[in-house]
This record gives structure tokens, sequence and C-alpha cells, in this order.
């Protein structure tokens, strides 16, 4: 498989597993990819999920030019089609984009290796990004005459500050792990490949243990509230919490605050 999924508990650990291709994604993996989130997202009893890349090399490089299904249709033909006959007449961009997934559940990308291009964008498409020592970022698409085309810069400008996303696209020059830790593309750097791992799912764990529905509300509120102005912010912050205000995970929640003991969330 191009792509793997192992369920631990309430977490899913996905594998790009083509290390012998840097991990890139070609349609197959690109479908098979999806098909894994959208199990993700219909499993109650799951709660976040981890994307990684096998291997020590990369996580992964974009699309797979090699193997990315060559064809006749132009672009004008492609671009009326419906997301699957779009990738297979080579509009295969459009499978790199998540968000059509409506996804509620929060992805760590645990980043060890080459993470440039298509594999840059994915990573920008998750909640939390961590990285292993020897991780590189970069856009370099210009380099060879086209441009991040899954809002690789404009996710990159909302990242970082847009003096250095700017740097990143225009030169199209690798970063590696601590200069990315610097300008808060990730938020830690593992010393190895292994250390990595245990820390992504020491970080699912805790996203595990929390309220669910309160995990959903933040990560629709970081969603809808990052282009409105502050007030129109605090209504909809407002607005969740009202409808946390009286769910059972928030009475438990107090009620074990109260009692000293560990909260038993259930998503109610």
């Amino acid at each position: 498989m191009s792509v793997t999924m192992q369920v631990q508990g309430a977490i899913a650990l996905i594998t790009l597993d083509r290390p012998e291709a840097l991990n890139a994604l070609d349609l197959d993996a690109l479908r098979a990819l999806r098909g894994h989130l959208e199990e993700v997202r219909d499993r109650r009893e799951i709660r976040t999920a981890i994307i990684s890349g096998a291997g020590e090399r990369a996580f992964c490089v974009g699309a797979d030019l090699k193997s990315t299904r060559a064809s006749t249709a132009s672009y004008a033909e492609a671009l009326f089609l419906d997301k699957e006959p779009a990738a297979d007449a080579g509009l295969y961009i459009r499978l790199m984009d998540l968000s059509d997934l409506d996804l509620r559940k929060p992805l760590i990308a645990a980043v060890n290796g080459h993470c440039l291009g298509g594999g840059l964008e994915l990573a920008l498409q998750c909640d939390l990004r961590i990285a292993s020592a020897n991780a590189s970022f970069g856009l370099p698409e210009a380099v060879v005459g086209s441009i991040p085309a899954v809002s690789g810069l404009h996710r990159l400008l909302k990242a970082v500050p847009p003096a250095h996303a700017m740097q990143m696209a225009l030169t199209g020059q690798r970063i590696d792990a601590a200069q990315a830790q610097a300008i808060g593309l990730v938020s830690e750097v593992a010393q190895t490949p292994a250390a990595l791992l245990e820390r992504a799912l020491e970080l699912a764990e805790r996203i595990a243990l929390a309220a669910p529905l309160a995990i959903q509300a933040l990560q629709s509120l970081a969603r809808q509230t990052a282009h409105l102005s502050d007030a129109d912010a605090q209504r909809l912050a407002e607005l969740y919490w009202g409808v946390l205000r009286d769910t059972e995970d928030r009475l438990e929640g107090r009620t074990a605050f109260a009692e000293k003991r560990p909260p038993h969330y259930k998503g109610r």
C-alpha cells in the first residue's frame, strides 16, 4: 500500500509509504490518503491523526511528476470536471487540497527529512507541525517555472511572517528544522526520527483526552475567525461557548475538576 493507516486507541497513524520515491504522491497515493482521512473523519472513536513519511529521507516531496497520469485534455476541459475525473485529466492538484473533506479532527504532521513543494502544502494543512532535526522545508516551484498550486503560498503566509514566506517562495531555497522552528513553521524539533514519532504520539494522546466537541469548536474558530474583526470573532466565540455550555462533556469536565480526577469525555 502506498499509504497505510494504523489505529491505536483514539489515534490514527497515517504513513506515506513510498520511501523509494521520497514519499511523493501519485494518484493512487492521493486517493489512498484521502480515503484514510475520510475514515478518520467518520469514525467517532478516532479523535486525532498523525501524518508521517516512511523512511528517514523524506516526509513528502510533493506530487510524483513521473507517475502522475499524462492527459490529452486541455486545462479548460479539466477545469470544469468534478474532482476525480479532473485528476484523471491532469488536474491532480485538486486531490491534494483536503479542505473539501471537512475534517473536524486535528491532524499532526510529523516531518522527518525533506518536506518540499506539495509535501509542505500537505503539512501546512495540518493543525500541528513538529519536525526531526534532519527535516528541511521548501517551496521550490518557482525555480522550475511553476507556483505552489495547493494554496501553498497562502497558507505559508498565514503560518509564518510574510518576509520569511516570500523569501522561501521567491528563491525556492530550503530551510532546516532549526530555522523552521525559529519562524514558527513547526512548534517543536526532536533530535531523532524515533523521538519525533514518540512526541507526535504524546501530543495526539493529549488531544485525544480533551473533550471532542471542544476540540472541534476550537478548530472551527481557528478557520472561521482569521479574517474577522475582533468584534465579529468575539460573537462567534460566544456562540460556540454557548453551544458547549450545557453539553455532557462540559458538565463532566467541571465535575471532574471539583472531584480532582481525570475527566471521561464522550463527545456529547
